[in-house]
């Protein structure tokens, strides 16, 4: 059997990852108080975005330890199963590293790892495609093969109200943050090579959902024969304009929205929203 595991930053809550077949590691984020919080476990979202938005200083967020992989691999190992690891980005995390760690430990060697260079939304859609390749009756290369040429056709572009989030984190350099302390710009934000950059910047969220409409033509176009997803932090409305501009404009069928978790969440801050697809091919 083939197994397929990601990390919590891929925002798959436990139920959801029962009924879809996946197994998801928690990432943890640390208050100031002291108190840590599995992500996505916990606490719900909604009850993490309204401590997050009081704190006076930004909570840590961290990978999980080694000793958050070994049940998950020793559980395969004695199955006699094979097991394909999605992880968050490792520029972003070093989730992957301490996977790794975790398969030597136990020799677990029935395992294949794929730094997504995403996160979040731009994760999921990996993981979902592996999960549908796998339900097909691919083989474990064959979908390895299949993932590595997909996930650099996604693209996640999000607008964020304010980057001190991503800059207090260390997610974004301060010059970069900068630009969203001007009063009234929006800035959009993208992952490019596995990392968070300032993509673009708008006069106002009007502004900046033009602005993002612009660089999903310009970072290849939406291809509209794959999956698509949209997801905010905090405040579901935000998304909404997305949603109209993809449904109305360009006549799209409508796609999940998922709330963006812990992990995420901390260095966006709440009132984010943003879209992950699958670039045009060519």
């Amino acid at each position: 059997m083939i197994r397929i595991l990601t990390d919590s930053s891929a925002d798959i809550l436990p139920a959801e990852a029962a009924r879809m077949g996946v197994e998801v590691v928690p990432l943890t984020v640390t208050f100031e108080d002291g108190t840590v919080l599995r992500d996505g476990i916990d606490q719900t979202s909604d009850e993490f975005y309204a401590k997050l938005a009081v704190c006076d200083k930004l909570p840590t967020t961290s990978q999980p330890s080694p000793d958050a992989f070994i049940p998950h691999f020793e559980e395969a190992m004695a199955a006699g199963d094979t097991t394909i690891a999605i992880l968050i980005s490792g520029e972003l995390s070093g989730t992957l590293q301490s996977a790794r760690i975790a398969a030597q430990t136990v020799e677990y060697e029935d395992i294949h790892f794929i730094d997504s260079r995403n996160a979040t939304l731009g994760l999921r859609l990996l993981v979902e495609l592996a999960l549908k390749l796998r339900d097909e009756g691919h083989s474990a290369p064959h979908i390895v093969e299949e993932l590595e040429k997909a996930k650099q056709r996604i693209r996640l572009l999000a607008i964020v109200d304010d980057l001190k989030y991503f800059r207090k984190g260390g997610r974004l350099p301060a010059a970069a943050a900068f630009a969203g302390a001007v009063l009234g710009i929006k800035p959009v934000v993208s992952v490019v090579e596995g990392k968070v950059v300032l993509a673009g910047k708008a006069r106002g969220l009007p502004g900046a959902y033009v602005a993002l409409f612009k660089l999903m033509d310009e970072q290849g176009g939406l291809d509209s024969s794959m999956p698509y997803v949209l997801g905010y932090t905090a405040r579901r409305k935000g998304a909404e304009p997305l949603h109209r501009y993809l449904t109305s404009n360009l006549k799209l069928p409508a796609c999940p929205l998922y709330h963006i978790g812990v992990a995420v969440g901390t260095h966006a801050g709440p009132g984010a929203c943003g879209i992950a697809f699958f670039a045009k091919e060519g």
